[in-house]
């Protein structure tokens, strides 16, 4: 910690802070000064590995008769098998404090070209972007750190490096792959930084399927990643992204629900919460950015259930106000039945932040001649992530009417087909889709990590071998 002092109001304030380490290692391989690495000061064995391995130097950890890093001197002596090229040309490339590569391989150079990787489905690129913002840590704690992580097409996080350099996170995974022996062909790779040329010569050099970046690429980047038929994406945040390069690579409208509109309900009072639900900050978005991601991902038409429009204006999507106003969750689901387009609409709460995906295509492929499919969890039925046909409408009219919100109160009145937690438990064994959150402790704890997190990959056991 140091003493750092911020200007605010005409006058300069005291404050203690974390700065950002800055540590020049430099390299030497067998018995020849290569570069200098300017890094953040930890695992640098795994940056020395990554770093040679990307140069073409190195392919496993076999090719490695020596590998010593000493931190406290900043140097790292390396012996490997194959004898360093007699000339070697530094490519000084627009990475981060400037960054360094002998050699931007053309997709040519890369051998064989690996098999097309299938198709992966933005909720995975979303995901991973979210685990990486979970994991920057050293952002959050003093600024300037760059981040990356690698994961499977499904969206699982693999591996995750951070450094003041956006080069050096992904020299850092490489290296670390190795150690570990993890293949990381067909891969996603995320990134907080600008995706540059050497970050898509290193990710076409590892076979990867696609980059996705929190902000943008530059045009050689993307000429690159289209000879190399990696897929890029960029500015991702918000539910939105921007594609560069092989739209192919992502499965956008696959296992669409047809003749199905989404509605999410954002009309509640959030009395419990004291301030508007939908609208609390998680993982880099709102509340309502995740659900709204989730259900535009599933349904051609989503709409929106509110009285106060504005506040959804960045959302792509039709919002409606109460028919009935101040009645509730069962006026919520009246409107949307009185403004879908399709018969049946898929109804969910603007506070559920879990849904997933493959519950909401079950339910919706359950009991086609019922008027309302509803799930059952160990709280009992869900009516706010439930299914309901047009044919409700005169039921919910007529208890509108009569001032009835309880929204079973209707059930009587038409065919309902209940669906048991049972045919979640292989998708959603604990009803985590299902859960909501309505006060200030629930939201602080789900903010501050007291929840369920997606399984993290196991490593493989380290490799026994030895290098000092």
């Amino acid at each position: 910690m140091k003493t750092l002092y911020t200007y605010h109001n005409g006058r300069l304030e005291e404050q203690r802070g974390e700065i950002v380490r800055e540590h020049p290692l430099v390299l030497t391989v067998n018995g020849r000064e290569l570069a200098t690495l300017v890094a953040s000061p930890h695992e640098l064995r795994y940056l020395v590995a990554g770093f040679l391995r990307l140069q073409g130097f190195v392919e496993n950890l076999d090719d490695f008769l020596v590998l010593s890093v000493c931190d406290d001197f900043g140097v790292a002596n390396v012996r490997i098998k194959q004898e360093l090229p007699e000339r070697l040309r530094p490519v000084l490339t627009s990475g981060c404090g400037t960054g360094i590569t002998f050699d931007l391989p053309s997709p040519e150079g890369r051998g064989e070209t690996p098999p097309r990787p299938a198709p992966v489905t933005p909720d995975a690129v979303f995901r991973l972007m979210e685990e990486l913002a979970k994991k920057a840590e050293g952002y959050r704690s003093h600024g300037g750190i760059h981040s990356a992580a690698v994961g499977e097409p499904d969206g699982t996080l693999l591996l995750f490096a951070e450094d003041l350099g956006r080069h050096n996170t992904l020299d850092r995974i490489a290296g670390e792959a190795l150690f570990w022996g993890i293949d990381l062909a067909g891969k996603l790779l995320v990134t907080s930084g600008r995706v540059s040329t050497e970050m898509a010569a290193k990710a076409a050099r590892l076979g990867m399927a696609l980059i996705a970046s929190r902000t943008s690429a530059t045009d050689q980047a993307v000429r690159l990643c289209e000879e190399a038929g990696i897929g890029l994406v960029g500015y991702v945040r918000g539910g939105k992204f921007t594609v560069y390069a092989h739209p192919q690579q992502l499965a956008v409208g696959a296992g669409r629900i047809r003749c199905v509109t989404g509605v999410i309900l954002a009309g509640g009072e959030s009395r419990r919460m004291g301030s508007d639900k939908s609208l609390l900050p998680l993982d880099g978005g709102r509340f309502i950015d995740h659900v709204y991601r989730c259900i535009a991902g599933l349904f051609d038409e989503v709409l929106i259930v509110t009285n106060s429009p504005d506040l959804y204006a960045g959302l792509p999507c039709r919002k409606v106000p109460d028919l009935y106003p101040l009645k509730g969750s069962l006026a919520g689901i009246h409107s949307g039945l009185s403004h879908a387009r399709s018969d049946r609409i898929f109804v969910v709460a603007c506070d559920m932040p879990f849904l997933s995906a493959e519950v909401i295509r079950r339910l919706c492929a359950e009991g086609e001649a019922a008027d309302v499919v509803i799930p059952r969890s160990e709280r009992g039925a869900e009516p706010l992530h439930a299914l309901y046909h047009t044919r409700c409408l005169p039921a919910v009219e007529e208890l509108l009417d009569a001032g009835e919100k309880k929204i079973v109160r209707f059930f009587p009145r038409v065919r309902v087909c209940e669906v048991p937690p049972t045919a979640f438990a292989d998708c959603d064994p604990d009803g985590r889709s299902f859960r909501n959150i309505n006060t200030p402790q629930e939201y602080f704890a789900l903010r501050d990590g007291d929840r369920e997190e997606r399984p993290a990959a196991t490593k493989p056991a380290p490799p026994g071998r030895q290098h000092g």
